[in-house]
């Protein structure tokens, strides 16, 4: 497959003319459906509706979903546009997007299918305890795994990419944890039904929620903490009431890990005329995962970075504050022109 130029397009209007000529004037009912059809092949542009969980600022529309679909675009010389539908703007909740992509209420979407228990039961092969040490080769991993075990149960998506979290860290709001003992009667927030085995079993206790519900629920104190990706951290302003965070050293896996993915619309894309088929595939695949697993790396660096140095900044806000001024405000407004606000 691959982008048509503009000599395989005037061929083919050419092919289609050929109904035109004189002694096939009695066709000439057919020669118009001919040519309508050869120019509609090549007009055709589509918007994906492209939905999700996480706020709109979050990397994963910013620095992963957003550039695809610049690439797309601009691949597709503009016929392939996209329009996002964060934070579940389209209603429902993160574990109803799976059918929300089936059934052509979204086109594209990004989810875990560890969020919908048992559904998918062979890709969760990737969240058992100390199966993942990072995002890059763990998607890498991931992404093979999927094509050799598990096609059969996403047949009915056309499936654009597999990635890992990562790894997930421990964030919690008054005690630190240190070592796999320090789980003990700890109330955590979990994201799948593996990682609340695991957590069940290093004697914690996993409570299920949505990202968007977890800063309140730790604030509330309906929770000790969460186990989550250094991703959501800022996004979900889960960085605002945890004071604690741990993972394993680098190298080393972490206890639990999310599966995600982006699943598209099979007839959406069985639709697509082959040009834009070609586009789609080109930028999706491999290359999609390794674009999730570079920035999630990327993303747990920097979250990494800036939660160890808060209390710098928060000092900082505070003096200033005794001077009349919006330390906050400030601190905002310098990150945000020298690049270096979260998520960026």
């Amino acid at each position: 497959m691959h982008i048509r130029n503009s000599a395989s397009i005037s061929a083919e209007f050419s092919n289609a003319s050929l109904f035109c000529k004189p002694r096939f004037l009695r066709r000439a009912a057919g020669c118009g459906v001919a040519l309508l059809m050869a120019a509609g092949a090549q007009a055709q542009e589509v918007t994906l509706k492209i939905a999700h969980f996480l706020p709109s600022a979050a990397p994963t529309q910013q620095r992963v979903l957003q550039p695809w679909c610049d690439d797309l675009k601009k691949a597709s010389g503009g016929r392939i546009n996209c329009q996002f539908f964060p934070a579940m703007q389209l209603g429902g909740t993160p574990a109803q997007l799976a059918d929300q992509v089936k059934n052509g209420v979204a086109d594209v979407v990004w989810t875990g299918p560890g969020y919908s228990a048992g559904r998918f039961p062979a890709i969760e092969a990737f969240e058992l305890p100390f199966m993942v040490k990072d995002a890059t080769s763990s998607s890498r991993a991931l992404w093979q795994y999927y094509q050799q075990n598990a096609q059969p149960e996403f047949a009915v998506y056309k499936v654009l990419a597999f990635h890992t979290d990562g790894g997930q860290a421990v964030h919690t709001a008054k005690k630190s944890v240190k070592g796999l003992t320090g789980f003990t009667g700890l109330k955590l927030r979990t994201s799948t039904r593996l990682g609340a085995k695991t957590l069940a079993a290093l004697g914690g206790a996993p409570v299920a929620m949505p990202p968007a519900q977890v800063t309140e629920a730790i604030s509330k104190g309906v929770v000790d903490g969460a186990l989550g990706a250094w991703e959501l951290v800022f996004p979900t302003k889960l960085s605002e009431v945890s004071k604690f965070h741990a993972q394993p050293a680098p190298g080393v896996a972490h206890p639990t890990a999310t599966v995600l993915t982006v699943l598209m619309n099979k007839q959406k894309y069985d639709a697509l005329p082959a040009d834009l088929k070609a586009v789609v595939d080109k930028y999706s695949g491999e290359p999609l995962v390794e674009r999730f697993g570079a920035v999630f790396d990327d993303e747990a660096a920097k979250a990494r970075k800036q939660v160890a140095t808060a209390s710098v900044e928060e000092e900082w806000a505070k003096q200033v504050g005794e001077k009349g001024l919006d330390g906050r405000k400030l601190i905002n407004a310098a990150r945000q022109l020298t690049g270096t606000a979260a998520g960026k």
